[in-house]
Formats: C-alpha cells, sequence, structure tokens
C-alpha cells in the first residue's frame, strides 16, 4: 500500500507525509526529488510546468507507486493536481490511497512567503489552484489543522479502511 499525501505547494505534503511515515513507520517519499533539474530551474524562474514537462516526472513517480503494491506501506507526497496526473500515478489502484490536504489560499501564500529552502516561488500559487481538481476517491482534509491532528485522522481513515476491506 501507499499513501500518496496532495495538494497545492505549501499546502503542507511533506510535513505531514514525513510525520505519517513516522507514526506507519515506514517509507516517506517527496515528489520534489523526482524532478528532473530542467523542470526545478523552469519553476524556480517562475515558469509553470506544463504536461509535456510533467509527465517523464509522473511516468517515475508511477514505478514508485507500482513498486510498493505489496508493501506494508508507503508515503509520497505529491502534487497531483489533475485528475489526469493521479491517473498516471494510478489513484483508483487497490493499493493507493488518496489524502487531498486542501485550505484558503491565504494560508498557502503565508506558508510559502516563509519558506527558503524550496523552489517554489509564490508567484506560482495562482497556476497551482487554477490546476486544482478536488475531486478524487479518497480523504480530504483542511490545512486549518494542526499538524498532529491531520496525521491522526489520517490514520484513523486508513484503519477504517483496512477493516473495511481487509484482503488490501
Amino acid at each position: 500500500m501507499i499513501i500518496i499525501v496532495w495538494g497545492v505547494a505549501g499546502s503542507g505534503k511533506t510535513t505531514i507525509g514525513k510525520a505519517l511515515a513516522a507514526k506507519m513507520t515506514c517509507s516517506f517519499f517527496d515528489a520534489d526529488d523526482y524532478h528532473p533539474s530542467a523542470n526545478i530551474e523552469k519553476m524556480s524562474g517562475g515558469q509553470p510546468l506544463t504536461d509535456a514537462d510533467r509527465l517523464p516526472w509522473l511516468n517515475k513517480l508511477r514505478e514508485l507507486v507500482d513498486a510498493h503494491e505489496d508493501s506494508k506501506g508507503a508515503v509520497l507526497a505529491c502534487s497531483a493536481l489533475r485528475a489526469s496526473y493521479r491517473g498516471i500515478l494510478g489513484f483508483g489502484l487497490p493499493h493507493v490511497r488518496s489524502v487531498l490536504l486542501d485550505g484558503p489560499k491565504t494560508i498557502v501564500a503565508s506558508r510559502l512567503l516563509a519558506r527558503t529552502d524550496h523552489f517554489m516561488p509564490t508567484t506560482l500559487l495562482e497556476s497551482q489552484f487554477e490546476l486544482l481538481d478536488r475531486e478524487h476517491e479518497g480523504l480530504t482534509l483542511s490545512i486549518e489543522q494542526a499538524p498532529e491532528d491531520l496525521v491522526q485522522a489520517i490514520t484513523q481513515w486508513l484503519e477504517n479502511q483496512s477493516r473495511a476491506h481487509p484482503s488490501e
């Protein structure tokens, strides 16, 4: 099983994903680590990625998702903004769980402004929200909650999922 924690830049995917993986004692992967340097340069320069830019990155992430089909668990933090991207990533497969971190643009913008160690400039925030398609089969949580509460909510949801579908 792999849990994909997704949402716009600054929604807390990495923070929540790392905490969830620690609680589950499983591997954590950040999709940002899989971007080719050309994508990072483009975003750092304030240019949004095109679907053509994203496709090799999404395919690489799909390999990671498929590699965890039979594992006890892993967590992937990934933007996965469009339904078509989530389709490439394998959302809907029995071993994939979807957790959207969503919230007000003002909170996300303040988080992005506070970051000094990330390539995503605040100028791309609007394009992130324009791409965001919130429809999914999974759990949606508000980023207005404390990180520990978000991790607890995800953990409880996963436990309920495993009780409802014990063979997965």
